[in-house]
């Protein structure tokens, strides 16, 4: 297990994207894939535009789904980190300016300032706050190989 959650670490370390699967209300699924940064607990900061088809379905259903997936390796190599969480427009300047940081630190360079995500401005900044992750991991099946998802606890280790 304790590999499993330092594979996992090492992907969303190395994997600037991450993709996120939302849902309108209605329960129609769109998939989209952001730039990310995270803080110590995992939790996922994102900048979109508000009327973005996926930020819309987060103002109507936060419970979103994240893949963070590690396709950089030989075929039949590829792990992923699997998400279940909820996201949230973030409306305080202070807690803008603290997700802001962490991309800030990720690419070592400050790429936007607060106010740009604040009032009449179209983009906001969004954070993912897990509730289980999962990593894939081999398995058998009536002798057949199997792709199945093996939960873990990131904050471990």
């Amino acid at each position: 297990m304790e590999s499993q959650i330092k594979k996992a670490k090492e992907i969303i370390e190395k994997i600037m994207y991450l993709t996120i699967a939302t849902s309108s209300k209605d329960g129609m699924p769109w998939n989209s894939p952001v730039f990310v940064a995270y803080d110590d607990n995992y939790n996922f900061f994102w900048k979109s535009g508000k009327n973005s088809q996926h930020s819309k379905n987060i103002k109507e259903n936060n419970n979103i789904f994240i893949v963070i997936y590690d396709a950089i390796v030989p075929w039949g190599k590829g792990q992923g980190v699997y998400i279940q969480a909820k996201a949230f427009e973030l409306t305080d300047e202070q807690e803008i300016a603290e997700a802001l940081s962490y991309h800030k630190k990720r690419v070592q360079k400050e790429l936007w300032k607060v106010e740009e995500f604040t009032g009449e401005n179209p983009r906001r900044v969004y954070k993912a706050v897990p509730e289980k992750v999962w990593m894939n991991k081999d398995s058998e099946e009536n002798g057949k190989f199997v792709d199945i998802r093996q939960e873990i606890e990131l904050l471990q280790l």
